[in-house]
């Protein structure tokens, strides 16, 4: 338990190397096993007569009118009566208590056993950031109207460049973001970018399916030259996807902008119009200037818009959420990483019975063989990945951290996630703690969402959105949705609380045997004071798009 304790001495001091001591906290996150252990074989054993003689004995001596002796007195008898009657109260108030706690919905679930919690009251903080007054950054990527252009026209421009953004919404929007930062970069003319979906993202969306197209071009007429097609003059439109020659494909990942300048500006300057290809991941953030990141921030939070028709579905399941309860009231947003697929690529191990642990291995000997290899190196992983916080949180474990963070039972909670691996088995304990879970599915009906089934990303944004404007955001694992979430309510404002659970530190305190409830409790608290998405300070690689401090806002 050492290991688990702060620097601060509110932590330290109360740090014990002594597993019995720490059992005296009441704990209802372990058993008292050893009241059910016989006696040590080294004791001598009485027999069942002497023991049942001893023990009636001791009633006697503490309840005289049980006994049949003449001697008993009528004094003696008046004293013991009211005796038996007041424990005979505190008995029954006592079972009275026990009886509410046990009926009581707070679960918590540790070593795979799910328990009964103690309640934890209701912080007034709970549904606000309690240091956004602290700090003084404000949005300032935004476009400054009324200045001077000095863009080229068009066919003045170096050439076209072209992308496909691959993969899920977040994952292209952030390729687009990156696709006008080339742009700029080279002075050349940017295609509008095609939407290319994965064999995961099996969805033929366009890029006007999704965004506001004009108000996209209109909002960065002054930084880059947007056209919607591949210009009229070339003719063979085929070649640009195709062909070797039209494509630039040596861009390594987090290229710095020197690199576009001296490798990939000259062959557009020669074809006039060329394709790059792959486009994941390939420009750098502490290798580019100031003002192409701030540029990235400018197309991230304000060129690139939903439709009207998403923003108002979207605002429309926000209002459900916040009047769930027959009056105003906050709600919380919960991304849920838990899917077969993120559980097979994390290669940790999770609960669950044998048959499920030799399908999930057959699964990612199937699906990543060349990581798999013969199996034998995967527990070490496994138990590597866990100690270091790399492993998604099971829905059991996000429910002990929110219930420990004092959340109550009422919390109106919106869940953001793909089809939980293991079911409603594997989501009980989260249910079971926190009942109000919802999903757009559950807020809105088939028929007002039929319209945004024919776009797998179309659903995926409507989710985005009420994300994005819940009181609480909640991660649970990485990944471009949660990021892009945490950076644009940083990019905002940060007044709304966005919780990152420190993984390691959960790890380390769910494998604790002799951690109490209350240890735990101010364990998550004291963490997570300060893991509430305020802005912070930016170092070298560090991701823009969750934390767009230092290229994108500016002192208030």
């Amino acid at each position: 338990m050492v290991e688990l304790r702060h620097s601060g001495s509110s932590l330290g001091s109360r740090a014990s190397s002594s597993p019995m001591k720490r059992d005296e906290d009441a704990s209802p996150l372990i058993f008292n096993d050893h009241v059910l252990r016989d006696d040590d074989d080294d004791h001598p054993r009485h027999s069942f007569r002497d023991r049942y003689r001893s023990f009636w004995s001791q009633i006697y001596s503490f309840f005289p009118f049980l006994n049949d002796d003449p001697r008993f007195s009528q004094h003696g008898s008046r004293i013991s009566l009211l005796l038996l009657l007041f424990i005979a109260v505190a008995g029954l108030i006592s079972f009275s208590s026990i009886l509410q706690r046990l009926n009581s919905p707070y679960l918590c679930k540790k070593d795979g056993i799910v328990l009964h919690c103690p309640r934890v009251k209701e912080n007034p903080s709970l549904w606000e950031n309690p240091f956004s007054a602290t700090t003084s950054w404000k949005p300032c990527a935004e476009r400054h109207d009324g200045g001077m252009s000095d863009l080229p026209p068009e066919n003045e421009t170096s050439g076209y460049i072209f992308i496909h953004a691959e993969g899920g919404l977040n994952q292209q929007r952030i390729a687009i973001c990156n696709a006008v930062a080339v742009a700029k970069i080279m002075n050349a003319t940017l295609i509008l970018p095609v939407l290319k979906q994965d064999q995961i993202w099996k969805d033929q969306t366009k890029f006007e399916d999704i965004f506001d197209v004009d108000h996209f071009i209109d909002y960065l007429k002054d930084d880059v030259r947007i056209v919607r097609d591949i210009p009229g003059w070339f003719t063979d439109k085929s070649e640009l996807f195709t062909s070797i020659r039209r494509t630039v494909k040596n861009i390594p990942k987090y290229a710095p902008a020197q690199f576009y300048i001296d490798n990939v500006l000259p062959r557009v300057k020669e074809k006039k119009i060329m394709a790059l290809k792959p486009f994941v991941d390939r420009l750098g953030y502490d290798n580019v200037p100031p003002e192409i990141n701030r540029l990235r921030c400018r197309v991230n939070y304000h060129a690139l818009k939903f439709l009207p028709q998403i923003e108002q579905m979207a605002n429309l399941l926000v209002s459900r959420m916040r009047n769930r309860t027959g009056s105003p009231n906050p709600y919380m947003a919960l991304h849920l990483r838990f899917e077969k697929g993120m559980v097979g690529l994390s290669f940790c191990d999770f609960v669950g019975t044998r048959e499920e642990k030799a399908k999930m291995a057959e699964y990612r000997q199937k699906e990543w063989p060349r990581r798999y290899k013969n199996g034998s190196h995967l527990w070490q992983l496994a138990l590597q990945k866990r100690k270091e916080g790399r492993c998604p949180l099971e829905p059991g474990e996000v429910a002990v951290i929110l219930r420990a963070m004092g959340y109550p039972k009422e919390t109106q909670i919106y869940v953001a996630s793909g089809q939980v691996y293991g079911g409603q088995n594997r989501m009980a304990p989260l249910r079971n703690m926190f009942p109000n879970l919802v999903t757009k599915e559950e807020l809105a009906s088939k028929e007002e969402l039929a319209g945004f089934r024919k776009h797998v990303t179309s659903l995926a944004a409507l989710d985005f959105l009420v994300c994005l404007k819940s009181d609480v955001f909640v991660m649970t694992h990485g990944g471009n949705f949660a990021k892009l979430i945490i950076g644009a309510r940083r990019y905002m404002g940060h007044r709304q609380k966005s919780i990152k659970p420190d993984k390691g530190l959960m790890s380390k305190s769910f494998g604790d045997p002799y951690m109490g409830w209350a240890t735990f409790v101010e364990d998550v608290v004291v963490t997570h004071q300060t893991r509430t998405g305020l802005p912070e300070e930016t170092f070298p690689n560090y991701d823009l798009w969750e934390n767009p401090l230092t290229p994108c806002m500016c002192k208030a």
